[in-house]
């Protein structure tokens, strides 16, 4: 069962300094979204420097469980709906849809850590305090998880999203949470992304990655789009339960637990808590995250109040051609 954290475990500042800064300094950089915040290319995929340096971090210290569950997401594709939803599904026995429940106290992003970011503390420290099985989560691409995780017998959840909605959600998260560099047009962004510029970026190599493990391994991995939630929540729940090895028993299916899990873990119930309008995370450097930043729409299709017809078309063409043959479209 996923652990709840308790109120001392939050934030707290990751180390200035590691051995890793010399290695990221001699990596490709080149522009990144935030002035004075360059990506680096790390085996083909794009990251902030501070972000990679977690990552690095990860894959020398966590140590993968075989039963643990892995929630696996491109940024701004799902991700907080997604653990919402798998957290309620594994702990619907231990928690009742109401009062005591944790998703009504506590911000997804604290109930499902990252392997990666330390929202907590030192994040393989913290997660190695975990009873099994434990629930986490990551953007790191398939090929880049910390060794012995892709070869274990853990369960990994893949959610992605039309490429333009995550262009359009990642944009505007960017802008809420960097203030300071905020890009006004979506042109400069929209240019990055296409070419493949973007935190965790390709998002077509990232997506790929993780669909063609689905295919080899689907007992292992299973691969689900947002807009497949959107249309039928109580069918991808349902699922989710089953892939888990926790289906829903026949009682539960008459008595509408999945219905009763879709509609706690809605946008509207979430996005309207105390909990998720107030507060936030520390990350460091000066950055702090307002918990209501990832509540901005959960709409489909949103990319058509900002993009334009032409950019649209574009974007659809690079990814289709990126996407060729491999049975993956949007």
């Amino acid at each position: 069962m996923a652990q709840v954290p308790s109120k001392r475990e939050e934030t707290s500042c990751p180390p200035e300094k590691t051995p890793c800064k010399d290695f990221i300094s001699t990596l490709p950089a080149r522009e990144g979204w935030s002035q004075g915040q360059p990506l680096i290319q790390y085996k083909k995929y794009w990251f902030r420097p501070r972000m990679l340096e977690q990552i690095l971090q990860a894959q020398d210290a966590f140590k993968p469980r075989a039963d643990d569950i892995l929630l696996a997401t491109f940024p701004k594709c799902g991700t907080t709906w997604l653990k919402a939803l798998t957290f309620t599904v594994i702990n619907r026995s231990r928690y009742s849809f109401s009062g005591d429940h944790p998703l009504l106290t506590c911000h997804s992003h604290r109930l499902v850590p990252f392997i990666e970011i330390a929202h907590h503390r030192a994040a393989a420290d913290f997660l190695e305090t975990l009873p099994s099985p434990r629930l986490i989560a990551t953007h790191m691409p398939m090929s880049l998880l910390p060794p012995g995780t892709s070869s274990s017998a853990c369960r990994i959840v893949y959610l992605c999203r039309d490429p333009k909605d995550a262009l359009v959600s990642m944009w505007k998260f960017h802008n809420s949470v960097d203030p300071g560099s905020a890009m006004d047009q979506l042109d400069k962004p929209f240019s990055m992304f296409a070419d493949g510029f973007s935190m965790y970026g390709p998002f077509w190599d990232h997506c790929l990655e993780y669909w063609r493990e689905s295919l080899a391994r689907p007992n292992n991995v299973l691969f689900l789009k947002y807009e497949d939630i959107k249309s039928d929540p109580v069918q991808v729940v349902t699922k989710l339960a089953e892939f888990f090895g926790v289906p829903f028993t026949e009682e539960e299916e008459k008595s509408g637990v999945g219905e009763e899990v879709v509609r706690l873990c809605s946008f509207e119930m979430l996005a309207g808590l105390q909990v998720n309008q107030v507060g936030g995370v520390d990350i460091g450097h000066k950055k702090y995250i307002s918990n209501s930043v990832f509540f901005r729409k959960g709409e489909v299709g949103d990319w058509a109040n900002h993009m334009s017809e032409e950019m649209a078309e574009k974007l659809d063409c690079i990814v289709q051609e990126k996407l060729k043959g491999s049975g993956l479209s949007f």
